[in-house]
């Protein structure tokens, strides 16, 4: 009797195993799917800074080569482009770090009137698309006067991932344990030393991916900058551009180098990250 009951009891244990590896095999597929799929375009970019194309359109792989990596100077108005990109994406970072942070802080820490409001205010402007953004500040440069250019891109850029750097810096603060902080003082550290030499630590990482993250907001940005640039060329609008005619191989380089960057940059951030914890 026992025996046969072991054996109806087995039999359904089995087939939920069996469904259960099949769903785990189907997850692992559908992870794999998506790696390829986010990752393959980054695969040909950085192929094609390779191929020997003969023509300005390099669409077409004719063959492995080293010498665009020579000749990165061969467009001027490309290296400018590339140029401006950078500096207005470390101005924009560097500025939004400072404030997002400081706003992260205040809306993790403290209780003030308001503080709804402003959390709204900072998850609808992540909501909000970049065209409405775009559009709204070049109606705002335009009736103050203001002359589009270099500096209404860093102000738009500081202004799109400002909210951004604020709400990863805000969900660093409140995973705090306010005790730790409460022992420094009791040890008779000030305020002052106390946020230095023990919240600031602790919320680095925190700081730093949202710094990341406002850095590749901003240098790859495309609808906002095209509102409020004027004159100013950057990396993206020279692509664009340059698709009407071809895009020569000195773009996939800079992309593949940027991209190589922001990887360095991203493992850096996780090292960290494992290190504080």
């Amino acid at each position: 009797m026992s025996t046969v009951t072991t054996q109806r009891a087995t039999g359904p244990a089995k087939r939920v195993r069996g469904r259960s590896r099949l769903g785990d095999r189907l997850l692992k597929g559908y992870v794999w799917l998506i790696l390829v799929w986010l990752f393959l375009p980054i695969a040909v970019m950085v192929a094609f800074g390779f191929n020997d194309t003969q023509s300005k359109s390099n669409v077409t792989w004719q063959g492995f080569t080293l010498k665009w990596w020579g000749r990165l100077g061969d467009y001027p108005d490309l290296t400018e482009a590339v140029l401006n990109s950078i500096q207005i994406a470390v101005l924009a970072t560097v500025i939004t770090t400072l404030l997002g942070t400081l706003m992260g802080l205040a809306l993790g820490r403290y209780r003030f009137r308001g503080q709804g409001a402003t959390n709204l205010v900072m998850f609808a402007a992540i909501a909000s698309p970049e065209l409405v953004m775009g559009a709204s500040l070049l109606s705002l440069f335009i009736s103050s006067g203001v002359q589009t250019g270099f500096a209404t891109v860093v102000i738009a850029h500081v202004l799109f991932s400002l909210s951004f750097v604020a709400i990863t810096v805000r969900a660093r603060v409140i995973g705090l344990d306010p005790s730790i902080e409460e022992a420094a003082r009791d040890l008779g550290a000030s305020t002052w030393v106390t946020f230095w030499r023990v919240t600031f630590p602790m919320i680095l990482p925190g700081v730093v991916a949202g710094a990341l993250l406002a850095f590749a907001l901003s240098i790859d940005d495309f609808v906002i900058t095209q509102f409020t640039s004027g004159s100013t060329q950057t990396f993206p609008l020279w692509i664009w551009g340059a698709t009407r005619i071809g895009v020569p191989p000195q773009v996939n380089i800079l992309g593949t180098l940027i991209f190589a960057v922001g990887v360095a940059i991203a493992v850096f951030n996780t090292v960290l990250s494992r290190r504080r914890t």
